[in-house]
């Protein structure tokens, strides 16, 4: 089948990732890919056109470029006619319904990464498109989530049950490992000892992290213990957002304790470096790659009650409510000092619930079923 997909852009984030992820693993398997986007200029376009995957760039120049855009959108994709266009994401997913008239044979394929999201914290605009897509949704010919609890947060919402499968994340469990040298060569970069324990937050910066709860949880767990380090990875399009974060760290006074890493390296560099990854999300996350690549790591986890964050954790690591930093820190120390689990049994379970290959199969199945319907 011709599967073509559709994102805003290929910048750093989950979703990407696991668009480029899936998008090679089905040209091997023997399928004609393509991907549309928004704007060019992301970081991963790289790791498409390495794998042979073509790119086309509708180069939207901004958010009032509407019908100029649309004219180049429809006219890549009438050239492509794929028999799926697979939308990733909110905006892409409203404007794959107006493509459909142009792909009488194609199925129109959204893509959910999310649960529970606080729109109101961005913007007008992002509320206006959320609310539109509910109203859309019934359009579209399948909705795949990368979770049940975004799964039904949606349908609650107006999203068409029916329509509705959900798909977990694939982590590459070969790319994220133990690895004990890289560990050593890390910590030896960040000055951090072996007699320290660090811990790490691997997030962009943005408010549904809650990056503000972890470092209150830092500040708590700094009084009662002098060996525990921090290292917060990522980074964001707000300044000031950025700048209200180390703010916070300089009046909790443990700026000297904080690494700030914005990411250059490859993230999984970083997991073999932790002693324990912590998810402090409030809101918004569907299933966490974070988690996932973490805990094939070995590394040992806690998270906040969002998203599929529990059942991912399973009983390997903790779970605790969200927005609370004294539980955050209780969690945190408890699982520090005890150790509780060996390294290849946390990373087992990240290959028995989300493997790359369930990912793909299901995938595949779920637009062949679509394009079986079509022809009888």
């Amino acid at each position: 089948m011709k599967i073509c997909f559709l994102i805003r852009a290929l910048h750093l984030g989950g979703a990407e990732q696991q668009l480029i992820m899936l998008a090679k693993r089905l040209r091997k398997r023997g399928h004609d890919v393509v991907v549309v986007l928004f704007y060019p200029g992301g970081p991963l376009e790289g790791k498409l056109q390495n794998a042979g995957i073509r790119i086309r760039q509708i180069c939207k120049r901004g958010r009032w470029d509407l019908l100029p855009f649309f004219v180049r959108l429809t006219h890549a994709v009438r050239e492509e006619n794929p028999d799926i266009l697979h939308a990733y994401l909110t905006d892409p997913n409203i404007v794959s319904v107006f493509l459909k008239p142009m792909l009488p044979r194609g199925k129109i394929v959204w893509g959910v990464r999310s649960s529970g999201m606080e729109i109101y914290r961005y913007g007008w605009f992002a509320g206006l498109s959320f609310k539109v897509s509910c109203w859309l949704a019934r359009f579209a010919d399948a909705i795949i989530a990368n979770s049940y609890s975004g799964c039904a947060y949606h349908v609650a919402m107006g999203y068409p049950e029916k329509k509705s499968y959900v798909i977990p994340n694939g982590i590459d469990i070969d790319r994220f490992r133990p690895d004990p040298e890289m560990r050593k060569l890390v910590r030896a970069e960040w000055g951090v000892t072996e007699d320290q324990t660090l811990i790490g937050l691997v997030a962009r910066l943005d408010p549904m992290k809650d990056h503000g709860n972890f470092l209150n949880a830092a500040a708590l767990l700094k009084q009662r213990r002098e060996y525990f380090r921090f290292v917060c990875v990522g980074r964001g399009v707000d300044a000031r957002y950025r700048d209200s974060l180390h703010d916070l760290a300089e009046k909790l006074q443990i700026s000297k304790y904080i690494i700030w890493v914005d990411l250059t390296m490859d993230i999984s560099r970083i997991y073999c470096a932790l002693d324990l990854l912590v998810s402090s999300s409030a809101y918004g996350e569907g299933i966490s790659n974070v988690i996932g690549e973490a805990m094939a790591s070995g590394v040992p986890c806690v998270a906040t009650d969002v998203g599929d964050s529990s059942w991912l954790v399973g009983d390997l690591g903790e779970v605790v409510p969200r927005k609370n930093s004294i539980a955050l820190a209780d969690a945190i120390q408890r699982m520090a000092e005890r150790k509780l689990h060996e390294p290849a049994r946390i990373r087992q379970r990240i290959a028995d619930q989300l493997s790359v290959d369930c990912l793909v199969e299901n995938t595949e199945q779920v637009l062949s079923e679509l394009l079986t319907s079509r022809r009888s």
